[in-house]
């Protein structure tokens, strides 16, 4: 008991130090090897008030997804193709770290992450299933990404929550009669089969060679560097988002994207 009480003691007195000597032996001061992810959890129709719905327990970071349908006029570029908004919500309530008012910027930099990554992949969801009449009107779906509990890697549990709660959407069948767009909620139907689904995997920095897999809230908050790898569920690479640091040697790129697809392997059973 008295170790523990020092380790702790150190731990807040010198936090760096304290993790980079779990790190010399090759572990976390969770438990995990430096390539682990935490133990992950989808829960899909967790809202009955939604289109669609969907919980992810990332370890300790706990996220759900509720995702409205709304009808709106499509842009006079896109005729013919539906929205979809992204909205990540980290509230105090999650974490002391979050104050009220105006959205943190985390939670801007994802919902901005979200949204470019649909709308320059669009074999992902076809925005044009969501076409009610074209240039008239269009399904504009919010997707309301509130963290429950935040304990690191924000963006891989939003993602993913937005995935299956993608996956289990389902619209009413509407139609413009007069121009009144009338829907049956009563007779819905499945805008798009994700065939091909986004999971990312976030690693962090730690010293010069230690890349720590799914960072919690302390190794967010001892590390400068992050990179995030987005794969599609068929392997191919989507996008990689680099955060501070230095630039990332191709041997360190290659370790990334192996423990992506590695990643990949474990979450695919999990998302239907």
């Amino acid at each position: 008991m008295e170790s523990l009480k020092n380790s702790d003691i150190f731990n807040r007195i010198q936090p760096h130090e304290y993790m980079r000597r779990f790190i010399d032996q090759k572990v976390r001061p969770d438990g995990r090897l430096l390539d682990r992810f935490r133990e992950t959890l989808i829960t899909s129709n967790v809202i009955s008030t939604a289109n669609a719905s969907a919980m992810v327990r990332l370890g300790g970071t706990t996220v759900v997804c509720g995702i409205k349908a709304e009808v709106g006029e499509p842009s006079i570029d896109t005729p013919d193709q539906g929205y979809l908004v992204p909205n990540v919500i980290l509230s105090p309530l999650c974490s002391s770290q979050f104050r009220p008012g105006p959205p943190s910027e985390q939670a801007q930099i994802i919902s901005e992450f979200l949204s470019q990554l649909f709308t320059r992949q669009p074999h992902l969801i076809p925005l044009e299933s969501l076409c009610i009449e074209s240039a008239n009107a269009v399904w504009v779906l919010h997707a309301d990404i509130v963290c429950l509990n935040y304990d690191g890697n924000m963006l891989d549990a939003s993602l993913l929550a937005l995935t299956q709660a993608l996956c289990q959407l389902r619209l009413p069948k509407a139609e413009v009669n007069e121009g009144v767009v009338v829907a049956d909620k009563d007779d819905t139907f499945q805008p798009f089969e994700m065939t091909r689904f986004p999971i990312a995997a976030t690693y962090c920095v730690f010293a010069p060679d230690a890349i720590l897999s799914d960072p919690n809230d302390a190794e967010e908050q001892l590390t400068k560097e992050t990179l995030t790898v987005v794969m599609d569920s068929d392997g191919d690479l989507l996008h990689v988002h680099k955060n501070g640091g230095a630039v990332m040697d191709m041997e360190k790129m290659r370790l990334c994207l192996h423990r992506t697809r590695e990643r990949l392997a474990q979450l695919k059973p999990l998302i239907q």
